[in-house]
C-alpha cells in the first residue's frame, strides 16, 4: 500500500508543476497580490463572485514548489465555496500548518489541502504554504 505521505507529496509536485489553476481570470471582482519577502514566491490570486458564492479563482505568478502548489490546491478547495465556508476553512488550515489543529476530523473539510500536513514540521516552508491562503483572507475580510 503507497504511504500518504507519498500520495501528499505526489500531489504537491502535480500542481506545482503543471496547475491548471495557473491563468489570468477573465472579468476577475477581486485581484490580490501576495509577496514573501524571504524567498521570492510572489503570486497575484484572482477571484470573480457569484453573490456569496466563490465562483472562480485563478492565481499567475512565480515561486517554489510549495507555494506554487499550495496556491493551486487552495483554489480547488474554495472554489464552489461560501465566503463563511471558506472563512472556516482558511482558518483550518492556518491552524494545521501552525500545529494548532491535529485533530483528522476536523481537518477533513480541507479536502486535498491536507496534504500540506508535514510543511508544520519544516519551519523554513511554513510561509510558502501560507502565502496564498493569507493573500485569500486579505480579499475576504475586505468583504
Amino acid at each position: 500500500m503507497e504511504d500518504l505521505t507519498d500520495v501528499y507529496n505526489e500531489l504537491i509536485m502535480e500542481h506545482s508543476m503543471n496547475s491548471y489553476n495557473k491563468k489570468k481570470l477573465e472579468k476577475a471582482d477581486y485581484t490580490e497580490i501576495g509577496h514573501n519577502p524571504n524567498c521570492g514566491d510572489e503570486i497575484t490570486l484572482e477571484m470573480k463572485m457569484n453573490g456569496n458564492i466563490i465562483e472562480d479563482m485563478a492565481f499567475i505568478g512565480h515561486g517554489c514548489a510549495i507555494s506554487q502548489a499550495s496556491t493551486s490546491i487552495m483554489i480547488d478547495t474554495l472554489k464552489g465555496k461560501t465566503i463563511e465556508e471558506a472563512k472556516e476553512i482558511i482558518k483550518t488550515f492556518i491552524e494545521m500548518i501552525k500545529r494548532e489543529i491535529t485533530d483528522e476530523k476536523e481537518l477533513e473539510k480541507l479536502e486535498d489541502a491536507i496534504a500540506f500536513k508535514n510543511v508544520a514540521n519544516m519551519p523554513a516552508r511554513v510561509k510558502c504554504a501560507l502565502l496564498a491562503w493569507h493573500t485569500v483572507e486579505g480579499i475576504l475580510n475586505g468583504k
